[in-house]
Order: C-alpha cells, then sequence, then structure tokens
C-alpha cells in the first residue's frame, strides 16, 4: 500500500509539474522550478518526490528556459543538477533511458554558465551547479540500435526521446531523424491513425525541427488536431507546445 501510494503521489508530481510547463510555454511568462513540483508535508520527502518528479520528466523540465533563452534561477538549476545525478542510469539501463539522462546532462552544461561551472556540468560538493569538477563531457550512449530500425520503431524511440528535439541540438539521434524525415512523417501519420496522441506530439516535435519534410503531410493542421484529441494529458499538450513554439521561431 505504502509503495502504492509513493506511485500515486510521485504520478501526481509529474503531472502537476508537466501542467506547469505548459502553461510557461503558452503565455511565455517567467517559469520557476523549484516552484512547481507539487510536494507533501514533510520537508525530505517533499524533496525527494521532487527530484524523483524532476527526474521523470528530464530534460524537458527547463524546457521554458532552453527554447526561450532565459536563465534558471540559482534554486531551479539547483534542483535540476541535483535531480541529474541523485537518478544516474544503471549499467544495464535501456538505450532510452541512457539518451534521456546524457539529455538532461547536456541541458545542465547548457544552463549552467554562471561562475564556478564545470566544464561537464557536474555539480559542487554541496549538490549545487557548479564547482571544481574535472573538465570533460561524457561520452554519448551507444545509437547503434537505431541503424535500420524500422519506420514505426524510429519513430517510437524519437518520440520517447522527444526532449532531445531542441533547436541547435546536435547528437547521434538528432543526427538519425534529421536522415530520415520521411520515415519520421509516416510515423507521425500513423501515430494519428492509431490514436497515440502521445506519439503523434513527440513526432511532431521532431518533424518541426526537420529538414526534407513533405508539404503534403500538414503538420500544422496534425499538431492541432493532436492537441485538441489528446487534451487531457498535459504531456502531450508539452510536446504540442514545445512544437508550436520552435515553429514559429523556425519561420522566423
Amino acid at each position: 500500500m505504502e509503495q502504492s501510494g509513493t506511485s500515486t503521489r510521485l504520478a501526481g508530481a509529474v503531472q502537476g509539474l508537466t501542467s506547469e510547463l505548459v502553461s510557461a510555454l503558452r503565455s511565455g511568462g517567467p517559469f520557476r522550478l523549484a516552484c512547481s513540483v507539487t510536494g507533501i508535508d514533510e520537508p525530505e520527502a517533499a524533496d525527494s518526490l521532487a527530484l524523483a518528479a524532476v527526474r521523470v520528466v528530464g530534460a524537458d523540465a527547463t524546457l521554458p528556459n532552453v527554447l526561450r533563452r532565459t536563465p534558471p534561477g540559482p534554486d531551479d538549476l539547483a534542483l535540476f543538477s541535483r535531480a541529474v545525478h541523485a537518478y544516474p542510469p544503471p549499467p544495464d539501463a535501456s538505450p532510452t533511458s541512457a539518451w534521456s539522462h546524457w539529455a538532461m546532462k547536456r541541458t545542465l552544461l547548457r544552463l549552467d554558465t554562471g561562475p564556478g561551472a564545470s566544464p561537464d556540468g557536474t555539480p559542487g560538493g554541496d549538490g549545487t551547479p557548479g564547482g571544481n569538477s574535472a573538465p570533460g563531457h561524457d561520452a554519448e550512449p551507444l545509437a547503434a540500435w537505431l541503424d535500420g530500425a524500422s519506420w514505426q520503431s524510429l519513430t517510437h524511440q524519437l518520440a520517447v526521446l522527444a526532449p532531445l528535439a531542441v533547436p541547435g541540438g546536435d547528437c547521434a539521434v538528432t543526427r538519425a531523424a534529421r536522415s530520415r524525415p520521411v520515415d519520421v512523417a509516416r510515423g507521425f501519420v500513423r501515430a494519428v491513425r492509431r490514436r497515440d496522441w502521445l506519439q503523434a506530439a513527440g513526432a511532431g516535435r521532431w518533424l518541426v525541427l526537420l529538414d526534407g519534410v513533405p508539404d503534403t503531410l500538414g503538420l500544422e493542421a496534425g499538431l492541432a488536431f493532436v492537441a485538441q484529441m489528446g487534451c487531457d494529458d498535459p504531456r502531450v499538450a508539452l510536446q504540442v507546445e514545445a512544437a508550436r513554439l520552435m515553429r514559429t521561431e523556425v519561420r522566423v
């Protein structure tokens, strides 16, 4: 029962954080990560819940800062940094789990530009960003599992790794997506037909950044339809709002 209650609280915290992210992307207003995670009464338990919720949301927990190019507050950066380093993937983690964690570390590096920031985004001894860590970047996880993947599998994996779909992003996963825009478009259509709104939204987020997407796809109308049909799921709304914001920037 206790484990079930913890899972329920975590699911609620993740949903609350995701809804706050959607609101921030839509409004363009300031976003405070440290104030956006629903906690519980006990400070220690609330802190653990916040870290776990940020880890579940992944790199997208700082999406308003990344897309709007606004620096996060010190408390927000500290919380994100602690979440990054509190839940490293185990040696036998799935490729998507390893890439999700790598995306968080890369985002931390991207955002932590203040004095004392380490080149690899590793926090200091007190758990806050910066510090005197050894220089160097972590190597990308293996991406051979994407080589030769069917267009259905590729779209599924890209949707899971949608937080990697950001302007200026460059890694093995983004290069795989860029090399197969038609396949990702096919996957988007398939997801819509299967009413898999989350996968469709994630694929659509990738498509706004890819060259060579067929004009006949009607991506803008497709994203609007996905948003309407998947409106009850804040995860869908987050991907659609990210895609819309990035699409506007691409046009400009």
